[in-house]
């Protein structure tokens, strides 16, 4: 998959200390991109837009 076009958004929960940064990627079409930003050339997990919503409206697991 091509992500050269990529816009990556930081997580508002990462840290200035190296902490967890993930980082997601909206802008492509038809796919949502989550990497980590403390490794900007390492793999990025997609996710079609459908999947990404599930994800994000889940309810918390207990």
């Amino acid at each position: 998959m091509e992500l050269t076009g990529a816009v990556w958004r930081k997580s508002s929960r990462s840290n200035t200390q190296g902490g967890n940064c993930v980082e997601v990627a909206g802008n492509l079409p038809g796919v949502i991109g989550v990497g980590d930003s403390k490794d900007p050339a390492g793999p990025v997990l997609t996710f079609d837009p459908a999947a990404w919503r599930a994800f994000l409206t889940a309810p918390p697991a207990k």
